[in-house]
């Protein structure tokens, strides 16, 4: 199958952000575009509960976000669309979302409001999943440009519940065809919040969110942080490839420098929690349920995947909704042996941090805020610390 999917994507003719989309799609397939940096999981310990009092079938593992229900607190991370190969993978993923009760996040839409002939390869994922949660995603770069018709047909487009706005400014300063522009972002991202009926999402791409911009996000209106932190794919490897394949060797190697340029995922949840009260979706090198886990304890709503479901995937709805069935089922393990019924009880539980993340938190004076309780925007907010 995956054979397949080359041949197809090899022999097809794009222009622009068509054929952008599938260089990416190929890379991620065909090469090493993981940092080589650590997403910090390791300095992370949870306490073991050796008599835990809880047997596999009181655990709950449904979550509550921006009033939707999840059945396990994973969410499907901006992955791909805008190109014809890509129909069936969001097709597989929308299924999988549908099925196991989960959130998904669509790619960029942008190749699709150049050519609308490519919309099909977006709302194939609401017609495969008519009672998931799904949100639209365009890049930062693009509101500027962006007028009300175009976010409508964003949203028409999946029959949206949010919107994604994905910061890759980075990626974008090594496009060889890109013409990077950053004056005015924070405006045009404040206006169109504010003019929304839905909730935006803020959505990084490898590189992490800070708490003062999470603080920023905050205070104009953003409901939901997608931190996408150093650890997972490295969009700066993906374009690495990119530049090396179409002879940008200069590019190439400036690429190569920020490789593993970012703030590690757990930082990044550490950032966010301690700038803001917005529910978090940790992603960027969450690979495993014990990852997932972690970032629960951490204070995160939801555990982000995205390359690691990109070959499952493209094997097939059968091969996919196995490998997301055996990470939450590690979710389900990992709560019994922290002593937690519930997932929302993950972030009460004890932890140690340890070595550059401990430091970083020291260095950084990172203090949880109060924050939102589990499952409500509106609900009692409630003093909590970070020192556990």
């Amino acid at each position: 199958m995956v054979q397949t999917f080359y041949r197809a994507a090899r022999d097809m003719g794009f222009r622009s952000t068509e054929e952008r989309k599938v260089h990416h799609l190929r890379i991620s397939l065909e090469e090493d575009v993981e940092s080589k940096a650590s997403t910090g999981f390791e300095d992370v310990h949870l306490i073991h509960r050796c008599l835990p009092e809880i047997d596999p079938e009181e655990i709950d593992l449904k979550v509550e976000f921006l009033g939707h229900t999840f059945k396990a607190p994973l969410f499907i991370s901006a992955m791909t669309g805008g190109a014809p190969e890509a129909k069936m993978i969001n097709a597989n993923l929308a299924e999988a979302a549908e099925t196991l009760g989960l959130g998904m996040c669509v790619g960029s839409q942008r190749a699709a409001l150049e050519n609308s002939g490519l919309e099909d390869t977006f709302s194939i994922v609401r017609e495969r999943a008519p009672k998931a949660f799904i949100s639209a995603n365009i890049g930062f770069m693009e509101l500027p440009r962006l007028d009300e018709k175009n976010i409508e047909l964003l949203i028409k487009m999946v029959e949206a519940d949010a919107l994604t706005i994905h910061l890759n400014a980075l990626q974008e300063m090594l496009q060889y065809d890109a013409k990077p522009s950053f004056k005015s972002l924070k405006s045009s991202l404040e206006s169109l919040v504010r003019s929304l009926d839905i909730p935006v999402i803020v959505k990084e791409t490898g590189c992490g969110i800070s708490s003062e911009d999470a603080a920023f996000f905050e205070e104009i209106g953003v409901k939901a942080l997608e931190i996408a932190g150093l650890g997972g794919t490295s969009w700066s490897a993906v374009e690495y490839h990119r530049n090396l394949r179409m002879g940008k060797m200069d590019l190439a190697k400036v690429a190569k420098t920020f490789w593993d340029w970012g703030i590690p995922t757990v930082a990044a949840i550490l950032e966010a929690r301690s700038g803001s009260r917005l529910p978090i979706i940790a992603s960027g090198g969450i690979r495993t349920g014990l990852d997932v886990l972690k970032a629960l304890v951490l204070g995160a709503r939801l555990g982000g995947l995205a390359l690691p479901l990109l070959r499952p995937a493209i094997e097939g709805p059968d091969r996919l909704s196995s490998f997301l069935k055996n990470i939450i089922e590690e979710i389900k393990i990992g709560l019994i042996l922290i002593g937690a019924k519930k997932v929302e009880e993950a972030s009460e539980k004890p932890f140690i941090l340890t070595g550059l993340m401990a430091e970083w938190k020291r260095q950084r004076d990172l203090i949880g805020r109060k924050r939102i309780s589990p499952g409500t925007l509106t609900s009692v907010i409630k003093e909590e610390s970070l020192d556990q």
